[in-house]
């Protein structure tokens, strides 16, 4: 059938406020300009993340009354615990609030100046996380990766002859680590390769640097894997996973993306030294290490989520309502990062704005015109995001592409939702002359993008 069929059955709904242009208009101009600042209910169709958005399930919500409250040793950790234990096959395990926490005390202990910390795209919290600590993040993913047109399978994965002149002229004893982002969520949500992680697990361990997943979209990437690298079709998402996990010598995990939960997140590692040091860490910044700061009610929707991410009905269901959305959105002219992706369409807002230079923010000036024109939130992700100074030029470095992602959250948008955002795309594209950019009147140091200030230029 050509129809996509969600698998499962809506049990309760949450009404949606449906604004006009001209209370969006207000909404926008109170905000800045920053669609992180605008509340949630002024929004029809949030596409802002994925994370921490998806509907929980029947079972989750079960799971949660169920959900043993003790301070330590609780039933619902144990639980928990087995479950990840079982899907990634790691010694250690590591309950978090949310994954920058598991980010936060990986790189606190890793990092520091002087580190390297190379990737094939590191997102926004781990790359402000490894710079806090002093290190440099350094991105190597392959030239597919970076071009929107190209239609690579694999354009997440690592360019691995780069990661090996990385070490041979930096030394190998400044690389603490290296970060396997699964899906590459910078660069469109593309997927990264098994043959891709064997090489680079090749290299490090080699060179005796531990690979590290930034496994957030683990299930998604899995999946993929399945759909389109050789030799893979035959095997179980859940098959593929393990594998990928056991490439790894530790991870850090957001379950507000494939635990299909509302918080929560994981930090695995397989070496005792550095679980130690991690276990004293997240006793004093998040909470005792059966629970880390978490209920136990959340650790139980966490196991059940990570249950039913694997799920193949599931995950055909989840990537192709996404693909439904970029095929769409391609037929009627709207540049977008090709293949489509994993978790979210990423439109290409420097062929969509033609118009409007890097410097005046492209993405930032799109994502305005999309909730102005029909109240659909999404997300910059270009030079408002990842700007970056040169350290010798002091010139402002803009990334290589300037996106705007719509994330779709997990079970929640029916296909006319999805329909209603290909329609105001297209009205869209008919007046984008009239999208004008924007400059920054206010911003913090780091991690801008989330509480800047813009204001649109005449």
């Amino acid at each position: 059938m050509k129809t996509i069929i969600e698998p499962f059955k809506i049990k309760m709904v949450e009404p949606l406020k449906l604004t006009t242009v001209e209370q969006r208009e207000q909404a926008l101009r109170k905000a800045h300009f920053n669609l992180f600042q605008i509340p949630a209910e002024d929004v029809i169709i949030d596409l802002l993340t994925d994370s921490g958005t998806s509907a929980m399930s029947a079972d989750q919500w079960a799971g949660m009354i169920r959900g043993d409250e003790s301070y330590a040793g609780a039933r619902s950790w144990f639980h928990f615990e087995n479950v990840l234990r079982d899907l990634t096959g790691m010694a250690h395990i590591l309950p978090t609030h949310q994954g920058r926490a598991s980010e936060r005390i990986l790189f606190e202990l890793t990092g520091g100046p002087g580190k390297v910390i190379p990737s094939n795209n590191h997102f926004d919290t781990t790359r402000a996380n490894i710079e806090h600590s002093g290190a440099r993040a350094v991105d190597l993913v392959i030239a597919e990766g970076t071009d929107p047109r190209n239609r690579h399978p694999f354009k997440g994965n690592i360019d691995v002859a780069k990661l090996e002149s990385l070490i041979e002229e930096i030394g190998s004893e400044r690389i603490p680590l290296c970060m396997a982002t699964v899906t590459n969520n910078s660069g469109g949500g593309q997927p990264v390769s098994l043959a891709n992680l064997r090489a680079v697990r090749e290299v490090c361990h080699r060179h005796g640097i531990p690979l590290f997943l930034d496994a957030c979209r683990f299930a998604e990437n899995a999946a993929l894997i399945q759909q389109r690298e050789p030799g893979q079709s035959g095997r179980s998402a859940r098959a593929i996973a393990r594998e990928m996990f056991d490439l790894a010598d530790g991870a850090t995990i957001s379950a507000k993306k494939d635990g299909l939960v509302n918080i929560g997140g994981v930090l695995l590692m397989r070496n005792d030294a550095l679980a130690l040091r991690a276990n004293d860490l997240l006793i004093l910044t998040e909470g005792f290490v059966t629970y880390g700061g978490l209920a136990g009610r959340d650790l139980e929707a966490m196991a059940q989520g990570f249950v039913e991410v694997l799920d193949e009905d599931y995950l055909q269901y989840r990537l192709r309502s996404v693909a439904y959305l970029g095929e769409h959105l391609l037929a009627a002219g709207i540049p977008i990062v090709e293949p489509p992706g994993g978790h979210a369409i990423y439109i290409d807002a420097a062929s969509f704005c033609t118009h409007i230079p890097p410097r005046h923010f492209p993405g930032q000036a799109l994502v305005c015109a999309l909730y102005r024109h029909a109240g659909i939130r999404g997300v910059e992700i270009g030079s408002v995001m990842f700007h970056s100074v040169d350290p010798d030029t002091g010139e402002t470095v803009h990334p290589p592409m300037e996106l705007v992602r719509l994330a779709l959250p997990r079970r929640v948008y029916t296909q006319s939702h999805i329909d209603y955002t290909v329609e105001a795309m297209i009205e869209l594209a008919a007046q984008r002359d009239s999208i004008r950019g924007l400059r920054i009147v206010e911003s913090p140091p780091t991690l801008r993008h989330f509480t800047a200030k813009f204001t649109e230029i005449d």
